[in-house]
């Protein structure tokens, strides 16, 4: 009962935002941004929550559109992060088509979506939520290709995600047995003490009650406990080296 008014919810929100945006062809862009600013007007929660998830599957059909080539595994990562009722498949292939043969390319929807999530601000942590969701969704085939990965970069430098934050988000992302010190941020010539604080600030950051106030959906918390595991295995792996030594 509580699942169906949930997809309820779901469809009505759905219906509410493509009806905004009707069959508008060629450059989308600006259709989509304003019908997420008017249509939700006065729920600041929802709109937060609907910007997130329109980053997700627009920046991702631009994403697609860089190395060509969209499997099967890379559709199911999507659904990871983000879940809707079998009902709205065809509402939400419709928004990610309209992404994708958007004559806007990915710069201008990368900046437009920096302010609609309602930020604008650097270092905002939702806007590495983003870049995060569409690691996991790039690498769902096995490798991060060239293309994909020039792509990721130049939204990182859009969205003005520092180059030490990006490196972070990397490592954690294509060298899962990578640099402890990398995923963490931090460098081999820091104290413990610097480690643990930077460690700490890290785990309150991403808690899942920080995620949702920042409008992050429940569906994306799957990506978020990845990061919360390869952080704590950076973090024991540190410790365990300074102990040895």
């Amino acid at each position: 009962m509580l699942f169906d008014f949930a997809c309820e919810q779901i469809s009505s929100l759905w219906d509410k935002l493509l009806g905004a945006i009707g069959d508008a062809a060629g450059n989308v862009l600006s259709s989509i941004v304003e019908a997420v600013r008017t249509v939700f007007e006065g729920d600041p929660e929802t709109r937060r929550r609907v910007s997130f998830s329109v980053a997700i599957i627009a920046l991702s059909a631009k994403m697609a559109k860089a190395d060509g080539v969209v499997t099967v595994s890379e559709v199911d990562a999507f659904r990871e992060i983000f879940d809707f009722p079998a009902k709205e498949a065809q509402n939400v292939a419709r928004l990610y088509n309209l992404a994708r043969q958007d004559v806007a390319g990915y710069e201008a929807y990368a900046g437009k979506i920096m302010k609609m999530c309602g930020t604008g601000k650097k270092g905002c942590p939702v806007l590495e939520d983003i870049v995060d969701g569409l690691f996991h969704i790039a690498k769902a085939d096995g490798l991060v290709h060239e293309k994909e990965m020039a792509f990721l970069s130049r939204i990182a430098d859009i969205f003005e995600i520092s180059e030490e934050r990006f490196e972070a988000i990397t490592e954690r992302h294509v060298n899962p047995d990578g640099n402890p010190y990398a995923v963490l941020g931090v460098q081999p010539s820091d104290d413990f003490a610097t480690i643990r604080k930077r460690y700490r600030a890290l785990a309150a950051e991403h808690h899942p009650d920080r995620l949702h106030a920042r409008g992050v959906p429940t569906e994306f918390h799957a990506v978020a406990h990845h990061r919360m595991a390869r952080l704590n295995a950076a973090y024991a792996a540190i410790e365990k080296e300074r102990r040895a030594a």
